[in-house]
C-alpha cells in the first residue's frame, strides 16, 4: 500500500471499527491461519501490510511461540498495531519505494501473510519484489486477494483490480514466488455476503462514513460471520482468491 495512492492514514482513522467487525476479515484470517501451520511450523512471521494489526494478532494467539514483525505504510495503523499486539515488531515503510530492509529484519521470515493488500495497487509486483528482501530462502507466503465483482465500496476503498486464481499466481510467479496451489474460498455465504455488499452500492459508503458500525448492518454481519464457518474452502465458485507460495530461491 502506499500514501501516494490512497490516503491509508484516514482510512484507519474512519473505517477501523468497520473493519475490525467485517466478517469477511475475520474469515480471511482463520483461512490465512490454517495455511501457515504447514509441515514446518511458523517461527518467524511478517504480516506484509499489517494494516492495524488484526490478522497479526491472531498469528500471535494460534502460533504463541513465533516472533511477529509486520510492515505497512500507515503511521496511524501501525499506532493501532502496536496496541492489539504488544511485543511485535511494527515498521513503518512503502514497499513500492523499495530500499533496503532493516538489518535485523533482512531475511527473516520464515512465514508471511500478505492479505488483501495486492487489490490497491497499480504495481502489485513491484510490492511483492520489494518484499523479498525480507524473506528468508524458502519463506512460505499465503497472500489473499479479492475475486469476483468490485463494489462501490470496493472503489471508494480504492481497489484496483480483483483476482482470479489464475490471474494471482502469474503476478506471484513473475515476482519471485513458487506458487504452490491457488484457492477459490467463500462459496457459498461469503459470495453472498459481497452480494449484500455490491447491492447496497453508495449507501453502504454514506453509512460507513457516518461512524461505528450500528442497527440492521451490525446484525447482518454477526449473522454473516456465523454462517461464514460452512463456506467451503475451495470451489470454482468462491469469491475468496487466496495462494500459497515459496520464495525461490536464487
Amino acid at each position: 500500500m502506499t500514501a501516494a495512492q490512497d490516503d491509508w492514514d484516514r482510512h484507519w482513522t474512519d473505517f477501523a471499527d468497520w473493519n475490525a467487525r467485517n466478517p469477511a476479515q475475520e474469515y480471511r484470517r482463520r483461512l490465512v491461519v490454517s495455511l501457515l501451520d504447514g509441515p514446518v511450523p511458523p517461527a518467524r512471521v511478517l504480516d506484509v501490510g499489517c494494516g492495524t494489526g488484526e490478522l497479526a494478532a491472531d498469528v500471535r494467539r494460534s502460533f504463541p511461540s513465533a516472533a511477529v514483525a509486520g510492515i505497512d505504510t500507515s503511521a496511524a495503523g501501525l499506532e493501532l498495531a502496536r496496541r492489539n499486539v504488544p511485543g511485535a515488531t511494527f515498521v513503518q515503510r512503502d514497499l513500492l519505494e523499495g530500499g533496503e530492509p532493516e538489518s535485523s529484519l533482512r531475511a527473516w521470515a520464515t512465514h508471511a501473510v500478505c492479505s488483501e493488500v495486492l487489490e490497491h495497487l497499480e504495481q502489485p509486483g513491484e510490492l511483492l519484489r520489494n518484499a523479498r528482501a525480507y524473506l528468508a530462502p524458502g519463506c512460505r507466503m499465503i497472500v489473499t486477494v479479492p475475486g469476483g465483482p468490485m463494489s462501490a465500496y470496493d472503489r471508494h476503498i480504492g481497489h484496483r483490480a480483483h483476482y482470479s486464481g489464475r490471474d494471482l499466481a502469474g503476478v506471484l510467479e513473475e515476482s519471485g514466488f513458487e506458487v504452490e496451489r491457488t484457492l477459490a474460498a467463500g462459496f457459498p455465504f461469503f459470495n453472498l455476503y459481497r452480494l449484500a455488499v455490491i447491492a447496497r452500492g453508495e449507501r453502504l459508503v454514506e453509512e460507513a462514513a457516518r461512524g461505528p458500525v450500528t442497527g440492521a448492518t451490525g446484525a447482518a454481519m454477526r449473522i454473516f460471520g456465523v454462517l461464514f464457518r460452512l463456506n467451503l474452502r475451495s470451489s470454482p465458485w468462491g469469491w475468496q482468491t487466496v495462494a500459497v507460495t515459496r520464495l525461490q530461491s536464487g
